[in-house]
């Protein structure tokens, strides 16, 4: 067995209806100015900022609570600089994150921008790892997708360039992550299934993961059985709570995989996609991933079998079955289970091969630094 190392520095709350008790117990973290960064339309709608921002007030010893709800569905950078302004404006001490993986990763971009002297450009563009004087992040998400909470990434879109790529390091890991599956409780038909769907992938991803780990791939083998359960419950009955708790659970520890595993070639794909179109995250995922797993099984057919078995509950043997079963899947939750499905110009995806960044020899497929995969991929997505 090859050696390993795992870094899991957050401190973690789980539980229905638990974030009351979180807070009070994080109050330390929450001292002076404090920082509410939230996608905040439907949450605001529902009352549920206006009440966190009370309890963040009321039980912790936090003198100001402001709140900057001006983060998109895909956060970009320019918002991410207003909030940069205003935290620096306010002598912010600490931010909290509230609402999908749009929010939480907008404020772990501004807590990183607040004590960044050469500006936020030089995260995103340069690659420069946040310092030291990053603040302190409370991360509480408000969907069971991305993971977030737990990871060591912000992923934010130059809308002015059509560049979405993230900005990293272990500053970035958040200090406190509350998962309450009371929030996720409200969230629409399309959105469960698109940040389910994002579940689903980070369990594939870092099963398969050349950085997986034994430790990894026993997180990866829950993630996906309960998402191939819980996911098309929820597709049946969104009122399902305990489908919900299972469904945060899973995304929670995919966190912790994506800090320790990393991702394979539909997340790096999937950042072109989302800057020139502005297809979510989840959706342009599952439109990619018929083709991938066509693509992965070529290299390990026993492992892609093996994560579809846990998918379906059922054993599924050879490359057409694999791909069937993962199309059949991505249609039964109502999703798209290609780019010409989501309405993506064919002309567009040699533009997008071209623009894919960060370490794709992380997935198997890819032996050396073969950029012809990319297009390939994306044309056989296309199809």
């Amino acid at each position: 067995m090859k050696p390993y190392q795992l870094n899991i520095p957050t401190t973690i709350y789980y539980g229905r209806n638990i974030w009351k008790e979180a807070l009070k117990e994080q109050r330390e973290c929450l001292k002076g100015s404090v920082m509410l960064v939230t996608t905040g339309r439907s949450l605001a709608r529902l009352g549920y900022v206006e009440e966190l921002r009370h309890q963040i007030q009321k039980d912790t010893g936090a003198e100001t609570v402001m709140v900057f709800d001006s983060v998109s569905a895909n956060p970009r950078l320019s918002e991410v600089r207003e909030g940069i302004r205003l935290g620096r404006e306010g002598h912010v001490d600490a931010v909290v994150g509230f609402g999908g993986g749009s929010a939480m990763d907008a404020a772990k971009a501004v807590a990183a921008g607040i004590g960044e002297k050469e500006g936020i450009e030089a995260l995103f563009y340069q690659g420069k790892g946040p310092g030291k004087d990053t603040l302190p992040v409370i991360a509480i998400p408000t969907t069971a997708g991305t993971g977030s909470e737990l990871s060591k990434a912000a992923i934010l879109t130059d809308e002015q360039n059509k560049k979405k790529r993230g900005i990293r390091g272990a500053a970035l890991y958040p200090k406190v992550a509350i998962v309450d599956s009371a929030f996720t409780e409200t969230v629409p038909y399309t959105i469960t299934m698109e940040t389910g769907f994002d579940v689903l992938a980070h369990g594939m991803e870092t099963y398969l993961s050349k950085a997986a780990t034994p430790f990894t791939k026993m997180l990866s083998e829950y993630a996906i059985r309960i998402t191939g359960q819980s996911l098309p419950a929820l597709s049946r009955d969104l009122h399902d709570t305990e489908a919900r708790e299972r469904m945060a659970f899973a995304s929670m520890i995919m966190g912790i995989n994506l800090g320790n595993a990393s991702t394979c070639l539909p997340h790096r794909m999937q950042y072109p996609l989302g800057a020139h179109t502005g297809i979510s995250h989840g959706a342009g995922l599952a439109a990619l991933y018929p083709a991938w797993i066509e693509e992965e099984h070529g290299y390990d057919p026993e492992e892609v079998e093996s994560m579809l078995r846990l998918l379906t509950g059922r054993q599924v043997h050879g490359k057409e079955a694999c791909v069937e079963a993962i199309q059949q899947f991505i249609e039964n939750i109502g999703l798209h289970a290609s780019l010409s499905g989501l309405g993506v110009e064919k002309n567009l995806l040699k533009v997008m091969a071209g623009e894919v960044e960060g370490n794709i020899k992380n997935d198997p497929a890819v032996d050396e630094e073969d950029r012809e995969i990319l297009l390939r991929l994306y044309g056989a997505a296309w199809q």
